[in-house]
């Protein structure tokens, strides 16, 4: 992957999948999507003596922003965060709506992303994409010299985002994933959310719900 490492690392009650990416020789690297258990996160770094250059994040259900503060706060780093959810990272609590979820600390974000934008970090291009449905501010960041997207919670192996938390909507979040699956190679790596790592090509052939969006 264009010496591009990927180290996934499942975490919290609902075994979200948060990812730390570097290049080879950078001695940077990018987290997307801490969710929970801040030290497990933080441990590749201190093994590789990686410096963290950026949190980015996909949106900001509880289950992805769980590690975002304690994670700055050691690091350092800035957080990018969809600008339509900014006021949910800054009060993370008020919008678990369930008994026995965290405490989660907030955090407010040091830079927005809306979709369109092109980020230069930690030796890595990266496109930010607008792909709502499940949340209403949810972004897939591309990679294109290693053909993957982190796609958050809109495309799954074999299943997509759900839609019935505050915001989502089936038809804009198939939108999103026609964008995705017409904009991109059937050879493009999907880094989920949650689930395992797949392709646009075996979602194509496969996911049931791909055959309500046409192409």
């Amino acid at each position: 992957m264009a010496g591009l490492e990927v180290i996934q690392t499942t975490v919290g009650p609902v075994a979200e999948n948060s990812y730390l990416i570097f290049k080879e020789g950078t001695g940077k690297a990018l987290l997307i999507d801490p969710g929970d258990e801040a030290e497990r996160l933080l441990a590749p770094l201190a093994e590789r003596g990686l410096e963290l250059e950026a949190i980015l994040l996909t949106h900001c259900h509880f289950d992805h922003i769980g590690a975002v503060a304690p994670i700055a706060k050691q690091t350092g780093a800035p957080v990018y965060c969809p600008e339509i959810e900014v006021p949910i990272l800054a009060d993370v609590m008020a919008y678990v709506p369930w008994p026995g979820i965290g405490p989660y600390e907030s955090w407010d974000a040091e830079h927005t992303v809306a979709g369109g934008e092109h980020l230069s970090l930690a030796g890595m291009e990266i496109d930010v994409l607008f792909t709502p449905g499940h949340s209403p501010g949810h972004v897939t960041y591309s990679i294109p010299e290693a053909a993957l997207l982190l796609s958050g919670d809109v495309l799954f192996q074999g299943s997509v985002g759900r839609v019935d938390l505050p915001g989502g909507d089936w038809e804009t979040l198939l939108e999103s994933i026609r964008m995705l699956v017409n904009g991109f190679p059937e050879e493009t790596r999907v880094l989920p959310g949650h689930m395992g790592v797949t392709s646009l090509g075996a979602e194509l052939a496969t996911n049931p719900f791909l055959t309500e969006i046409p192409r």
